[in-house]
């Protein structure tokens, strides 16, 4: 059976960016803080950070008040950009998309997998951090409105 498989770091850069959204009027934002918040490794957390920063969803500030902190409006940070960002291609051909998964040639269920593959694509290219902290919103009102301690889950 094909399987299209999001890792945890994946799960937690979406995790981690939609926490730094719901913090998005704050100015820098620890690893310490998020990774407390998040029930996130903090050395995990400055790995992928560093693969956000270089994607330019995340910009950082060292020094006192330092941290990370979205680079752009969360309307405008895509869920497939994260992703993309810190993992190893998503696929759900046996073939990495080659073709070349039946004895060399494409089987028989090629060209499904990869219209799998552009519709996952595509669905998260379309959802923003801000779509995603809508739809949340919706569910959890009274804890977002409370004081934004939301326990955004990664699994």
């Amino acid at each position: 059976m094909y399987q299209m498989h999001l890792t945890t770091k994946g799960k937690y850069a979406v995790t981690a960016a939609l926490d730094l959204a719901l913090h998005e009027s704050n100015d820098f934002t620890s690893i310490s803080d998020l990774a407390l918040r998040q029930s996130i490794p903090g050395p995990y957390l400055e790995q992928l950070f560093r693969n956000l920063r270089k994607a330019g969803i995340l910009i950082s500030h060292r020094g006192p008040g330092g941290g990370y902190k979205l680079s752009r409006p969360s309307n405008e940070i895509k869920i497939g950009q994260i992703i993309s960002a810190v993992e190893d291609r998503m696929d759900a051909t046996q073939c990495s998309g080659e073709g070349n998964c039946s004895a060399g040639s494409k089987c028989l269920a090629h060209n499904l997998w990869t219209d799998l593959n552009h519709q996952v694509q595509s669905f998260l290219m379309d959802k923003s951090l801000e779509d995603v902290l809508s739809d949340s919103s919706n569910n959890k009102s009274s804890t977002l409105n409370n004081n934004k301690k939301l326990l955004i889950a990664a699994g």
